[in-house]
């Protein structure tokens, strides 16, 4: 981007906005630079990273925001020749061989050496609880959070940071839950479909389609959905269309706080659930989901880990012989604290009702119920990815109004 490009405000590699943070100084160095604002703080820049992140030039796409440069085009010939501080306190940096001007935002680069760039910027850290520390969950209006990004916001933070959260007031109409994923993300698909019916049935069973345990009047135990696929649904969705039944109260039991516990007071029976593996297999005509990992299933280093824990699918035990026993026992230690009332909650859903929660963290059970009234809820899946996202791009907008 040449000097009169940049007369105004520089352009930044995304669509945010960025208050200037003027900088002081620029000490450069054999492969990079630092940058240093007047409260000390420091950023350390890769000749490379500033190279593909200049605007234009070949290294961001002015449309897209998005970097075109080919890592096999950098060239031990691109050097930074010089570098100054413009007057507005942004970085300006000419490029040898090819005398590029570019000007890099003092605000887009004070964000990064602030940590804002990574991914747990502008989310909620997740806070453990039990049923004394949250003895209901939180509540949102479904109105508000269809036309108001700070209620959206507001619902979005309590999926992060608690796992849970009841949308209620919504419309008892079937489909609505496509109206609250329009404002949050894609829907995630799976052999249900991407909207699926949970109700008592038994003709319901032997499709691929249905064929599940939730589909009839029987307790469901403490519980994550799809424990069978690789990298299990993030969060789950259930609208209560109709709840006449006699009993089917929901619940709900934070997995991470119950794994704490674990980790802390029972370690041997922790290292059994988060080591040996357990098959999951989802049963239905047409369909063969397996996947093998522990209960407590840490994936890619997570904070949070992932907990595998859904008794209909769980199928065989994949660990010596030896372990197996005692695997077991530690299973039964965990399913008695995740029904403890210490960590459980226990409501029942009303007709409005969507309850909403992390399904890789938050264990979701019902009790069972009769066949006098009806029982009607739907369900769909949005992945974390996409709950991050929105959340991320509400709360800078909130932010900033």
């Amino acid at each position: 981007m040449s000097d009169n490009q940049t007369a105004a405000v520089p352009m930044t590699p995304d669509f945010y906005h960025y208050n200037a943070a003027p900088i002081r100084r620029i000490e450069q160095e054999a492969e990079g630079l630092w940058v240093i604002w007047p409260d000390g703080h420091r950023l350390r820049c890769h000749r490379f990273w500033l190279r593909e992140n200049a605007m234009g030039y070949g290294g961001i796409d002015l449309a897209t925001r998005e970097g075109v440069m080919d890592p096999a085009a950098l060239s031990d010939a691109m050097q930074i020749r010089s570098c100054e501080v413009t007057e507005s306190g942004d970085l300006r940096i000419i490029w040898a061989p090819d005398g590029a001007r570019c000007v890099y935002h003092s605000g887009w680069l004070r964000h990064i050496a602030d940590g804002q760039h990574r991914p747990h910027s502008w989310v909620p850290e997740p806070a453990l609880w039990t049923a004394a520390s949250l003895p209901k969950p939180p509540r949102r209006n479904a109105i508000d959070i269809l036309s108001d990004d700070s209620a959206l916001s507001e619902m979005l933070n309590d999926l992060l940071r608690l796992g849970v959260c009841v949308v209620e007031q919504a419309p008892c109409t079937p489909g609505f839950l496509n109206q609250l994923a329009a404002r949050i993300g894609p829907v995630r698909d799976s052999n249900f479909g991407m909207l699926w019916d949970v109700k008592a049935d038994v003709n319901l069973a032997g499709d691929a389609k249905t064929n599940t345990t939730a589909n009839t009047g029987f307790r469901l135990g403490p519980h994550t959905d799809l424990p069978t696929r690789e990298i299990p649904p993030g969060f789950q969705f259930l609208h209560c269309l109709i709840n006449e039944a006699d009993g089917g109260e929901s619940t709900l039991t934070d997995g991470g706080a119950v794994v704490s516990e674990l980790k802390t007071e029972c370690p041997d029976d922790y290292a059994l659930l988060s080591t040996r593996r357990w098959i999951f297999f989802n049963r239905g005509p047409g369909i063969d989901h397996r996947f093998s990992a522990p209960i407590v299933d840490y994936l890619d280093s997570e904070a949070l880990p992932t907990i595998r824990a859904f008794y209909p699918v769980r199928a065989f035990p994949d660990m010596p012989h030896e372990d197996v026993g005692p695997a077991y026992a530690a299973l039964r230690r965990f399913y008695e604290l995740a029904d403890n009332p210490r960590f459980e909650l226990t409501f029942r859903l009303r007709p409005g009702d969507i309850m909403c929660f992390d399904n890789r963290r938050i264990l979701h059970g019902r009790k069972a119920f009769s066949g006098s009234g009806q029982r009607h809820l739907q369900g769909i899946y949005i992945d974390r990815d996409e709950v991050l996202s929105t959340a991320r791009a509400v709360n800078r907008a909130c932010a900033r109004d």
